[in-house]
């Protein structure tokens, strides 16, 4: 039982070097800095030489580190992971039935824009936040559409055995903070999405879209009955348009953004590639349990341990620890707790996603360092009990 009072602690002698812990734009990399960066691509238009071939640079050192095989294609789109999703939902749904897992705000997400914008015949399987649907009773005669990771809520599908090679369907996944932390299975996988702003650390407004040749497949033998905006637009003459998928971009990408992810990717090699990325991920996550594990006032979202994230750890109050509080009540102490940590420069934005249950969320991928983890949950002890006791 956690007392009925809590007094404020002392604050723990020890910060995190690095007090970054959002879940997106997520941590740089260790020993990043932006003197780093390479420049000569700067000011140039990125269909010249040197910035198409930096482009098509970040594009293969990404297929090499998630050992993506040939039969896929990998371009650079716009929109963030949010633009790669929907550019894949609106140029590939509406062939046949689709059905939409829903486990977090993401999630929910899709679950709108293909319900009610795009007025699709889809079946919604949801779960609440900290579970996940019964994969097994998935009907993959439909097109399937789900997250890999659910960044909100830390729940993940713990690997791509529920996926049949036979399926009649397409499967859309939505990896942004599950991919370069997960070994991907790719002959699951038609069409994978994410963002440079998650496990790479990189920066926002750009989305990586990626597709397996069944997805290429239905792109040249359906077409939607709805109108495409350009941006969105993956054909050309009824032809997949291989161009933008080596390197041709729909429109004008960022050349500083790109030159900074591949920074990350670069590192992310140094490191040993995919693997390492992992490892790294996982030890954070490990971390954190073990002060989960001896802290009585808090539990995580995630309620089976097979499926819980490693980045994106998301964690809850213990019914006791907070009792006599509603939900207002338990969000007005997060965001109580998440100012204290600021203002200490102990932690940055830990406080759970809106939509979620009151708690808090902290990034454990790769580019945070495991020591940091270990000097965060005192901190987080010495604000739950300094908030408690304001």
């Amino acid at each position: 039982m956690v007392a009925a009072t809590h007094a404020a602690s002392a604050k723990p002698d020890t910060k995190p070097q690095r007090p970054q812990f959002s879940s997106g734009p997520c941590a740089k990399p260790p020993g990043w800095h932006a003197d780093g960066l390479a420049t000569a691509s700067l000011g140039r238009s990125h269909r010249s030489k040197i910035g198409k071939s930096r482009i098509v640079h970040a594009m293969d050192v990404t297929r090499h580190i998630l050992r993506l095989p040939d039969t896929h294609h990998i371009a650079i789109v716009p929109g963030s992971d949010t633009g790669a999703f929907e550019m894949a939902m609106w140029s590939l749904l509406g062939a046949r039935k689709t059905t939409l897992l829903a486990w977090e705000s993401f999630g929910e997400g899709w679950v709108t824009d293909a319900v009610k914008q795009l007025k699709l015949d889809a079946t919604v399987m949801k779960a609440p936040y900290g579970a996940l649907p019964d994969l097994d009773a998935v009907d993959w005669s439909t097109d399937v559409a789900f997250t890999w990771n659910g960044t909100t809520s830390g729940v993940r599908v713990p690997n791509g055995d529920w996926i049949p090679d036979d399926r009649a369907g397409l499967s859309l996944c939505d990896a942004t903070s599950g991919i370069f932390a997960a070994d991907l299975p790719w002959d699951k996988l038609d069409v994978v999405t994410f963002s440079w702003q998650k496990v790479l650390g990189g920066e926002g407004a750009h989305g990586v879209l990626i597709l397996g040749p069944r997805a290429v497949e239905r792109l040249e033998s359906y077409t939607p009955a709805w109108p495409l905006p350009k941006i969105f637009r993956l054909t050309k003459g009824g032809k997949f348009n291989a161009s933008i998928f080596k390197g041709d971009t729909i429109n004008t990408p960022s050349m500083l953004a790109v030159e900074d992810v591949i920074w990350s990717l670069e590192w992310a090699l140094g490191l040993g590639g995919l693997m390492a990325l992992i490892e790294r991920a996982d030890a954070n996550t490990a971390a954190l349990d073990a002060w989960v594990q001896a802290t009585p006032w808090v539990e995580h979202l995630a309620t089976d341990p097979a499926t819980r994230s490693n980045t994106s750890v998301c964690l809850k109050f213990a019914d006791d620890a907070v009792a006599g509080l509603d939900e207002d009540g338990k969000a007005a102490l997060v965001k109580k707790m998440a100012s204290l940590l600021e203002a200490e420069n102990a932690a940055y934005d830990v406080a759970g996603y809106r939509d979620a249950p009151a708690g808090l969320r902290v990034w454990c991928g790769a580019t945070v360092e495991t020591a940091d983890v270990e000097a965060l949950g005192p901190w987080l002890d010495w604000a739950f009990h300094a908030a408690r006791a304001a």
